[in-house]
This record gives structure tokens, C-alpha cells and sequence, in this order.
């Protein structure tokens, strides 16, 4: 028995002797059950402390990130500013693509052809060609719109409403539709 003790006492020095020595890793292999239970412990406590700070550094990062600005939509600038710089332009690159000149093109708050109610009014002159009258009910896109045709030195005779069934008013939308128009009175173009 005696002898017995004095292997395990020898056995215990050992393994004593051999976890002061190696890493934690190679204790697993000569330690007890309990040792191994508290080992595990103690490197799960070191990893979950951790991941805690790898979370709280990924926070940080993403609180840092600034999200670029989304630019209005150029349907949603102000009305003089989406006409003057975005429509007017695109209408007379449009017309020139189809071989024609444009003698004079405005946006002014004045009496709408015909009816002669206060509105907004695109006026463009094309060269040999026509005019056209687009009107604005209001200084907004979305209003009520109208549109008037005429022969060259010739004042209109019928106003037409424009773009009344559409629920989203866009740049491409309203040119589009304007050639259209043009077209269809073979004024622009072969039909």
C-alpha cells in the first residue's frame, strides 16, 4: 500500500512538475479530468472576453462609416430649376439629334395659348417646323399639364391635355411624350 501511495505522490510530483513546464495545450494530455474541466474554463473565459471586444470594435467601426447622401432625383428639385436646367436642355438636344434647329425655346409665368388662364409655359419655336406651347397649371411638374401645336407664324388653335394619366412624372416621360405628340401631327419626322 505504502508503496502504492508513493507512485501516486510520485505520479502527482510529475505531472506537477510537467504543467509548470508546457503550454496549456499539452497539459490537456497528462493532467486529470479536473484539471482539464478547469482548463477549459479558464480558456473559455479568456475567449468569450475576447469576443466581446472583437463585437465592440465592430460597432465602433460601423458608427464611424458615414453613409454617402443620396442626390434628389432631379423630378423632385424645385420646378424652375428641374425646367431651366434639366428639361429645356434635353428638349433641344432631342430636336437637333432629329436634324432640326430650335429659333427660340423660354419658360415664362404668362397666359396660356387659348385659354388664357395664368400658368407656366414652356414656348419653343422650331426652325421651319413648329411651335409648341407645354403648359404647367402650377409651379410643380405633377400639376395639371396642357399642350398646344401650331404650324410655323401661326397661332395655336387647340389645346390638348398632356400626361394626365400618368402617376409619376419623369424627365424621359415628358419628352418622350412631347415627341410623340410631334410626330403624330407629322410635324417632326416621317409617321
Amino acid at each position: 500500500m505504502e508503496e502504492n501511495s508513493e507512485q501516486n505522490n510520485k505520479s502527482s510530483n510529475e505531472m506537477s512538475d510537467t504543467v509548470n513546464k508546457t503550454n496549456p495545450m499539452e497539459i490537456k494530455e497528462y493532467t486529470t479530468e479536473k484539471t482539464i474541466n478547469v482548463e477549459k474554463n479558464i480558456n473559455s473565459q479568456n475567449n468569450s472576453g475576447q469576443k466581446v471586444d472583437i463585437k465592440n470594435e465592430n460597432n465602433n467601426s460601423d458608427k464611424n462609416i458615414l453613409k454617402p447622401k443620396k442626390e434628389l432625383p432631379i423630378e423632385k428639385k424645385p420646378f424652375q430649376e428641374f425646367i431651366n436646367i434639366h428639361l429645356i436642355p434635353s428638349l433641344i438636344e432631342e430636336i437637333n439629334q432629329r436634324g432640326l434647329e430650335i429659333n427660340n425655346i423660354n419658360l415664362k409665368n404668362t397666359n396660356r395659348p387659348i385659354a388664357g388662364d395664368k400658368c407656366w409655359v414652356i414656348n419653343c419655336e422650331i426652325k421651319e417646323t413648329c411651335s409648341f406651347w407645354l403648359s404647367f397649371e402650377k409651379e410643380d411638374i405633377s400639376s395639371l399639364k396642357s399642350i398646344s401645336l401650331s404650324k410655323p407664324n401661326q397661332n395655336p388653335s387647340i389645346i390638348e391635355s398632356f400626361l394626365i394619366d400618368e402617376k409619376r412624372i419623369t424627365l424621359k416621360l415628358i419628352i418622350s411624350r412631347l415627341l410623340q405628340r410631334l410626330n403624330g401631327q407629322k410635324l417632326i419626322g416621317v409617321n
